[in-house]
């Protein structure tokens, strides 16, 4: 089988790479050049896609005696990913650029353009089992990333591989040192790729400028504050509020108005939820029979929530069994079928369109 290793730099596409090359397939490497402004050092585990980055990956493929390539994406992904990140926060939602990368670039740009190739499968290094076109959470329950593949389609997910899903991230570390991989022990990534620094809120405020407007107290209506952007903030925010509410209850951010540029904060009794609105979803295989009980992951290092779920114009209400904070709009509300055996079974997603 030919096989494309997307290959990041770090050390979990680097022992992905070389499964694929073990189990006797025709591999070849390639990078992916996403940054706009690459020649700019990796610092720790902040960012990636630096030239470093790119380095690292083709030291591994010349070990592997793989052919290695490198695909300038820079353009696409600032549209798809950048763009898309800066405006959903101007209109007041959160998106997951992870999942948008997963959805836009990796498993579309870069396998569309695989198969065009030839290519018979693409191989990456994310923790998620994926069988028979199934899509199932990692072994190791701390570096599961199916929240982020949860978007991809049936047809992506058959052209897929992810052969890290059955083991845990320090054996893949001992199999990177058992080969005398450099990268066996270089950090993970954190925080936003595109925003090494993880300021978040500064790389938007270039951006989008100043746009000041009030943050409101629920409870009693009046103006607390002042900030220079919503785009500052998130649902069920606790932290960076800049306000005093005048007693010793925690705020949290319950809403967000673009146009009016009000941040509306309150108490951890009023940022509960339990029933929560999406758009239209995908699904990862044949679409369930609804209503449906199954379990929901709200963020991507959230814990899963029993509910109900039911077709509502177009999209989907999803009744939680536990209120919960923090659910906030333009996150992915993925969905998942228990298997105490099998483990849990990706359903399918649906953006976050509201809560209550």
């Amino acid at each position: 089988m030919r096989v494309l290793a997307a290959m990041s730099g770090g050390v979990d596409s680097a022992v992905a790479a070389a499964l694929a090359v073990d189990a006797g397939h025709d591999v070849t490497g390639v990078h992916l050049a996403l940054s706009q402004n690459r020649q700019t050092l990796r610092s720790g585990s902040r960012g990636c896609c630096s030239v470093e980055d790119s380095h690292d990956a083709r030291r591994v493929a010349d070990e592997l005696g793989i052919p290695f390539y490198v695909w300038d994406l820079a353009e696409r992904f600032t549209e798809d990913v950048v763009d898309d990140f800066v405006a959903e926060y101007a209109a007041g939602r959160t998106p997951n650029p992870c999942l948008r990368c997963n959805e836009k670039i990796k498993f579309s740009a870069v396998l569309d353009r695989a198969l065009s190739l030839g290519f018979d499968a693409v191989v990456t290094g994310h923790h998620a089992r994926l069988s028979g076109g199934e899509l199932r959470r990692s072994v190791d329950a701390a570096k599961d990333q199916s929240y982020v593949l949860g978007v991809l389609t049936p047809e992506q997910l058959a052209a897929a591989w992810c052969p890290l899903g059955s083991m845990t991230k320090d054996r893949v570390r001992e199999i990177a040192a058992e080969r005398g991989f450099a990268v066996a022990t270089k950090p993970d990534s954190h925080d936003i790729c595109f925003i090494p620094d993880g300021d978040t809120r500064g790389f938007l405020a270039r951006r989008l400028g100043s746009r000041p407007g009030p943050v409101v107290d629920a409870a009693t209506g009046e103006t607390v504050g002042e900030h220079d952007g919503t785009y500052g903030f998130t649902i069920g925010q606790r932290r960076g509020l800049g306000v005093s509410a005048g007693d010793s209850e925690p705020r949290y951010v319950l809403g967000i108005e673009p146009v009016s540029r009000t941040v509306t904060i309150g108490t951890a009794e009023q940022a509960a939820v339990d029933e929560v609105r999406t758009g239209v979803p995908t699904w990862t295989g044949a679409a369930p029979v609804l209503p449906a009980h199954v379990e929901v992951q709200l963020r991507a290092h959230g814990r899963p929530v029993p509910c109900e779920v039911t077709a509502v114009d177009g999209g989907l209400r999803i009744e939680l069994a536990d209120a919960q904070r923090g659910v906030a709009p333009g996150q992915s509300a993925v969905l998942y079928e228990p298997d105490a055996e099998r483990g849990d079974r990706v359903v399918g997603q649906a953006p976050v369109a509201g809560a209550r």
